[in-house]
């Protein structure tokens, strides 16, 4: 006599669980109820054999089978994403979902002003944004295609490098003006600076510019990048941000310029089997167009006509 395979509804209520800790929470996130959720984690439990988790003080904690099994749970919620998306997609048109992931600066400061052109021009597309600064496992379909700062590794994936973006120091003009701009690295000791909390990468790159020390310089630490320019823009101190992004901000000053020399590189990226749908290569087109353009001249936006015609 076979055995049936759990149903994907009964490994939707494990991942949902797992995520969020309870029972009532994951109830609320998948739209069932409370008992649903737990016959469903139940049936589970009894159609593997195990235990997947135990009630504490903190809610339910996983097992370590429940651990064991995280990985290829959240490997099959991307691919029945993924599944989704490609059978709400038109063959052969530029329409339906996909699903685009960026760091969360550029989610939030650089990739708005490049999208109403794509969506003008497709306006069957339906975007997801998701916006980390974890890199989205592409070949695991955890999204469509991405936009990085680190060079992909993987055989499976189309890449077009676009070069770098050059980062600058701001800050604003009334703490500028209140403390005076710093002329050398050193000028640094005395003012207040706004930086990584603990991003290992970000505080290697800080380390690259202001030496070991550098985490003792920072003042007021956060990881979240679009936060640390809200803390610059707020007049709190000096922040390291994309040149284009601050120059664009008439509150912001940049200062030592010359002596600020890092970049970040960036690629455009997207699974190979999925760069040949309609859909995917139209964004992936549009993108690596839209930040070679950022990338050459600083803005973000399509060009200005008004602009273009002045200068025919």
């Amino acid at each position: 006599m076979s055995v049936m395979p759990p149903s994907w509804d009964d490994q939707q209520a494990f991942l949902a669980v797992l995520e969020e800790g309870s029972l009532s929470a994951a109830a609320r996130r998948l739209g069932v109820t409370q008992p649903t959720m737990r016959s469903r984690i139940a049936a589970l439990e009894a159609r593997l054999g195990v235990t997947l988790f135990t009630r504490s003080s903190q809610g339910l904690l996983p097992t370590p089978q429940a651990r064991a099994l995280e990985a290829p749970a959240r490997a099959m919620a991307h691919a029945s994403d993924a599944f989704l998306r490609t059978a709400a997609s038109p063959p052969g048109l530029v329409a339906g979902r996909v699903r685009l992931s960026v760091a969360d600066f550029v989610g939030v400061e650089v990739l708005p002003a490049m999208l109403p052109p794509l969506l003008a021009r497709h306006p069957g597309l339906r975007l997801e944004l998701a916006l980390s600064n974890r890199q989205a496992n592409l070949t695991e379909q955890e999204a469509d295609l991405a936009v990085r700062m680190h060079p992909p590794a993987q055989d499976t994936l189309v890449t077009r490098r676009i070069g770098e973006i050059p980062i600058g120091l701001f800050g604003h003009r009334d703490y500028l003006a209140a403390r005076g701009r710093p002329q050398r690295l050193e000028d640094l000791a005395q003012h207040s600076l706004i930086g990584p909390d603990r991003s290992a990468a970000d505080l290697a790159l800080a380390e690259q510019l202001l030496g070991p020390r550098a985490a003792e310089m920072i003042t007021l630490r956060v990881d979240n990048h679009p936060a640390q320019l809200a803390m610059a823009r707020a007049g709190l101190g000096l922040v390291f941000a994309q040149r284009p992004v601050g120059r664009a901000d008439p509150r912001l000053i940049e200062v030592l310029e010359g002596a600020v020399t890092l970049a970040l590189p960036v690629w455009v990226v997207a699974h190979r089997d999925l760069r040949a749908l309609p859909r995917v290569g139209a964004v992936f087109d549009h993108l690596v167009a839209a930040l070679t353009r950022y990338v050459r001249t600083g803005r973000a936006g399509p060009e200005d006509p008004a602009r273009q015609g002045s200068r025919d």
